[in-house]
């Protein structure tokens, strides 16, 4: 078993990165922890497969403001244990499937290949949050209150602002958040530096071509994606010509 099921690593005196070191690349995904004036802000929820709120009460201490970038089970597994969630509308936040911690059900499901992605092993995790965890009984859950984004949005923590942007092309209702002040962009699975994903259920490459030059004409300085490390300016718009050059 897993010591510890959560990382925390702080990426500035009010922004934290949390991941799930235990769980395979492809659904190790981010929670980022921003801790406003008034209030906090939480962008993605991970896996679900330990409990947000025992590990890391400090989530729910402020009344966050909840974004989820997108439906996939790695970025909304927890957004049961918050309130309320906020998303993009045109994907099931409210009636998740059910998704899996075993590659074929989950590649079937995605409709992704799991050998492109490199999933080998019996399951997508190399630990267990708990001695009793039962793998098999993982179930996606929806939030008990979703309530709708919409483009140009704000969402106010008292002493900076994000913009809700709709990007979609890895899914329909992919959403990013921007703090134009401060050149910062949460851009869930749009874009981070690694294989981008557009070839699964509801992937759409001429959205995605629409979405990447969209990316190019950003004022931003730091990307804070929804897989790995955060990166400049410069790297978004490598990342993107070069999605734009091959597709």
């Amino acid at each position: 078993m897993g010591r510890s099921w959560f990382r925390t690593r702080a990426v500035s005196p009010t922004l934290d990165r949390i991941d799930e070191p235990h769980v395979h690349d492809l659904l190790r995904a981010n929670i980022w922890h921003m801790r406003g004036r008034d209030r906090d802000l939480v962008v993605d929820t991970g896996l679900g497969v330990a409990s947000l709120r025992a590990h890391l009460p400090q989530l729910f201490a402020r009344d966050p403001v909840v974004v989820l970038t997108h439906a996939h089970l790695d970025h909304m597994g927890g957004a049961h244990e918050f309130d309320c969630c906020w998303a993009y509308p045109g994907e099931p936040f409210r009636t998740p499937p059910p998704g899996s911690l075993y590659p074929e059900p989950l590649a079937d499901e995605l409709g992704i290949s799991a050998a492109d992605f490199g999933i080998d092993g019996p399951i997508l995790l190399d630990a267990l949050p708990r001695s009793d965890y039962a793998p098999g009984d993982y179930r996606l859950q929806p939030a008990p209150k979703i309530e709708w984004l919409s483009e140009g949005m704000r969402i106010d923590l008292g002493d900076r602002s994000f913009t809700a942007l709709h990007l979609p092309g890895h899914t329909p209702a992919s959403v990013g958040l921007v703090d134009e002040v401060h050149g910062t962009l949460f851009s869930g699975d749009v874009v981070y530096d690694d294989i981008l994903i557009d070839n699964c259920v509801g992937s759409h490459i001429p959205d995605y071509r629409i979405t990447m030059n969209r990316l190019t004409e950003l004022d931003v300085s730091v990307v804070h994606p929804g897989h790995g490390d955060s990166f400049d300016r410069d790297r978004l718009c490598d990342i993107a010509n070069d999605y734009l050059r091959r597709t």
